[in-house]
């Protein structure tokens, strides 16, 4: 069986241990940031989105416990996990207090790293999925549960595609999602002709959006899509 693709932002400013993680995630067919200074994350975030992040503890500058906070207070629909060498049971529950899903502790098998993010994350998808059933949407009324939307009693339904882009975009709402992210989620791929697929599937969500012209979705040339709700923040 085919592994999800998933997108992953690695924190960890120890050299050996983060390339060997990035390029073995990889390999696992995740796609993978890997950053070594903790200050560069929330920048990140607030340009791309990612299913997960995992952060070290024990950071220069910036520790992992205040930066899971800040992730948790600013960005609470992206989960976070702590890989970390400190053990104590003080310690986890600290993880476990500002924010984080998962609490792993040094050194990990990699492959029980990779089985843990999997089924962290087809967990929390269902649970997305859940929440995501009704979203008000300016004035439109989502429901991705029967693929339709909802506009001063009208019903507009959309196609399987438009539905799966549609909620993706939700989701990530008022933030950047690059090509290559949705790409690679939806589709599968990111090449020539699955590109040009999602620009034809963007038009056909503008026109079923147009009947709110605050409601739109940002073409940032070159990079990827915005979906600007009005009424809400980052």
């Amino acid at each position: 069986m085919d592994r999800k693709m998933y997108n992953l932002l690695l924190v960890e400013d120890d050299t050996s241990l983060g390339y060997l993680l990035s390029e073995y995630l990889k390999m696992k067919g995740m796609e993978l940031q890997w950053v070594k200074d903790p200050s560069e994350v929330i920048p990140l975030l607030e340009q791309r989105a990612f299913d997960l992040v995992i952060l070290d503890v024990m950071m220069p500058g910036l520790d992992g416990f205040t930066l899971g906070a800040e992730i948790h207070q600013r960005f609470p629909d992206i989960p976070f996990l702590f890989l970390t060498a400190k053990s104590m049971k003080i310690d986890v529950l600290k993880g476990f207090s500002v924010g984080a899903v998962d609490y792993l502790k040094k050194p990990i098998d990699e492959e029980e790293l990779v089985v843990r993010i999997e089924t962290l994350l087809a967990r929390l998808g269902g649970q997305s999925q859940e929440e995501e059933v009704h979203s008000n949407l300016g004035r439109y009324e989502f429901d991705s549960r029967n693929q339709c939307l909802h506009f001063e009693g009208l019903e507009i339904p959309l196609t399987t595609r438009e539905n799966e882009l549609l909620a993706y975009l939700v989701r990530h709402q008022n933030r950047l999602c690059s090509h290559a992210d949705i790409l690679k989620r939806l589709w599968g791929r990111n090449d020539y002709f699955n590109r040009k697929s999602l620009n034809v599937f963007i038009t056909r969500l503008r026109k079923i959006l147009e009947k709110d012209p605050e409601l739109r979705i940002e073409n940032v040339h070159g990079q990827g899509f915005i979906l600007r709700i009005p009424g809400t923040s980052k």
